[in-house]
């Protein structure tokens, strides 16, 4: 029975609150009718590219993967196309009410495909009611602008920068050998984040072209007039930055350590968080030897001023594209009879790591172990690199040839042989000339849709990929015809020019001939960590390969995973993140899988809840748009609302 006074709740950030718990109280959904939850409404946005067509009479070379989460605020629900166009919907029908395009220059590789995961919000306290821009939209293009529009109208907010628009190309350093950005190489695909009267935005650069990539500067812009308030560089410039020490060389030609993911913030303390990358080229270091602080790192920075506060790195000399792609996401933890202000940080190496949100010291142990050595000729190697000790891996970090799978003998031989030829010494094996198992791949772990904190049961919800890639290095003079971007493929092999260094990496995920990973199942698991003592309370397959496999098999032995879980306070976790056209909820505390539901296309996207009016139904929302990397996933440009009879 729906209560008639129960009070409206919204979803006004991209993780719900600035801290990204990606949790909601609302409880009407329920596991004792989560069985009855059918489709309410359905938009589609019209923006879908599948690489070949035309859209509005241009030619789209890239594909469009649709991993949005919308914003839900007075009752009226805002999502980011794949084209960055702004929508925004009555949130009890799925009726569109206006739509903002920016006009996205669509020449230039993004990376190869062509997203927006979120956008941001703010209620200038300074304005009253009906005022314009008084409820701001935020959006950070893929071709470089910074984006304000009226929430009410979609109209752009005229005294933000020029015209509504600030050009966040401008001012980014280049190392001398080249001077000018490469088109596409430097955009943006995740959410802005807005503390207080900042805007806080990051970068998405492209991986592996060189070493003299873009800078990777976080920046914070007025939010009501665009002006930029502070910059910040994950590579330290400043030889007065304690930081600069741990980068022997390369300090001045070294870009990306960017953050391309979400960013979460505490606007009570004035900080806000930052997951970092790996600096450029991510599998060769010899340019840049040393730990490199400040990348692949969680940094927290006061958000009104961009000083570091703290930061606490996660990988020394990244070699594996091991970035951080996910928000650190606020919690509470109990230890020793003390509530602790903390925060969780997933990571694609399948390491969660709890730290203290006011010093970013470990809350649960996290220890220095030996990795294995011997790098390529002029490379440098941490000889150690961190664990977290209370919560067991999440993925399997190692791969043998007894371990290889198949459908049948012949396919599980195959896999064998190319594990045996292989370097393989568990996770950190660094890359090598005859070719290097990394597992997990360079995919996760753990994505961008990061973790769900449960804060009803203390538990910590995140999906997993557990599928191993091939890095190879190749000297340079032995590689001819590539193309000259990252991302050039050849076959089943992504080739990567790495300009500026001795070598050309090649790397690809390691496949049967039917097209199933070569390592045991499952492939895609969802876990719940107890975020007081780390320990792993359920994990459980996540998706079936029906889609996937050469013969439809409706098996539970999970696909890789992209998007994130969302959890409430009735007792439920429903995520999508798979390969498959499925959505599903599951039991919070047991694992145990509730209700699931066919969608379009593959729901690679972290849903949302609301409840748009007093005593009003709970929908769960979600964007099913396939993703344009993956082969054989259907691509899709629908919004799926959820809610019972």
């Amino acid at each position: 029975m729906r209560d008639s006074a129960a009070a409206v709740e919204e979803w006004p950030t991209y993780g719900n609150d600035p801290g990204s718990s990606r949790f909601s109280p609302l409880r009407e959904i329920a596991r004792t009718n989560v069985g009855g939850l059918k489709v309410a409404w359905m938009y589609r946005t019209g923006d879908m590219s599948d690489g070949t067509g035309t859209w509005n009479g241009e030619k789209l070379h890239a594909k469009s993967t649709f991993e949005a989460t919308p914003l839900m605020m007075d009752a009226t629900l805002y999502i980011a196309t794949a084209f960055n166009r702004i929508i925004a919907l009555d949130a009890e029908t799925g009726k569109e009410k206006w739509a903002f395009d920016p006009k996205l220059e669509r020449i230039g590789y993004y990376g190869d495909d062509f997203t927006c995961r979120g956008l941001a919000s703010r209620i200038d306290p300074k304005l009253p009611p009906g005022q314009a821009c008084r409820k701001t939209i935020y959006e950070a293009t893929l071709d470089g602008r910074l984006i304000a529009v009226d929430a009410e109208t979609g109209k752009s907010c005229a005294g933000f920068g020029t015209g509504g628009q600030v050009p966040l190309k401008a001012g980014i350093n280049l190392a001398s050998e080249i001077d000018h950005l490469i088109p596409g190489e430097y955009h943006f695909t995740s959410a802005p984040a807005v503390v207080g009267d900042v805007v806080v935005v990051g970068s998405a650069i492209n991986d592996n072209d060189r070493v003299a990539m873009p800078s990777g500067v976080v920046r914070g812009y007025d939010a009501r007039t665009g002006a930029l308030v502070w910059a910040w560089d994950p590579v330290p410039r400043d030889p007065a930055d304690p930081a600069r020490a741990t980068w022997q060389n390369g300090a001045d030609r070294t870009g990306a350590a960017n953050v391309w993911g979400p960013l979460s913030a505490d606007p009570e303390h004035d900080l806000v968080f930052l997951p970092t990358t790996s600096p450029s080229p991510d599998y060769y270091g010899g340019e840049r030897k040393g730990p490199d602080q400040y990348a692949d790192s969680v940094v927290a920075l006061r958000a009104s001023t961009g000083k570091v506060v703290w930061a606490f790195q996660v990988v020394h000399h990244d070699l594996w594209d091991y970035d951080l792609p996910s928000a650190p996401s606020l919690i509470e933890v109990d230890r020793g009879g003390k509530r602790i202000a903390a925060l969780a940080q997933p990571s694609k190496m399948g390491h969660l790591f709890i730290l203290d949100r006011d010093t970013g010291q470990p809350v649960l142990p996290v220890e220095e172990r030996p990795v294995p050595q011997g790098g390529v000729p002029g490379e440098w190697l941490s000889p150690t690199q961190p664990f977290p000790v209370a919560t067991p891996r999440l993925v399997p970090d190692r791969l043998e040839p007894r371990d290889a799978w198949g459908l049948t003998p012949w396919d599980r031989g195959r896999c064998r042989a190319t594990i045996e030829g292989l370097r393989r010494g568990g996770i950190f094996t660094p890359p090598s000339l005859e070719g290097t198992l990394q597992y997990p791949g360079n995919a996760g772990g753990t994505n961008w849709g990061g973790l769900s904190f449960d804060r009803s049961h203390g538990l910590i919800v995140v999906n997993q990929t557990n599928m191993p890639f091939i890095a190879q290095l190749i000297p340079r003079g032995q590689v001819k015809g590539r193309r000259s971007h990252s991302g050039g493929m050849e076959g089943a092999w992504e080739y990567a020019p790495m300009k500026g260094t001795p070598y050309v990496m090649r790397r690809k995920a390691l496949l049967s001939p039917w097209g199933l990973p070569c390592s045991p199942p499952p492939w895609g698991t969802l876990a719940a960590v107890d975020a007081n003592t780390g320990k792993i309370r359920w994990q459980v397959p996540l998706g079936t390969v029906k889609e996937l496999a050469p013969v439809p098999l409706p098996i539970a032995w999970g696909t890789p995973t992209l998007g994130g879980p969302l959890t409430t306070a009735g007792g439920l976790t429903f995520i999508g993140a798979t390969m498959d056209s499925t959505f599903r909820a599951f039991d919070t505390e047991t694992g145990r899988e509730l209700w699931h539901a066919g969608v379009p296309a593959s729901a690679i996207a972290t849903p949302m809840t609301y409840r748009a009016r007093a005593g009003g139904r709970q929908y769960v929302v979600v964007a099913a748009g396939g993703h344009g990397k993956i082969d054989g996933v259907k691509l899709g440009d629908y919004v799926v609302a959820f809610a019972l009879p």
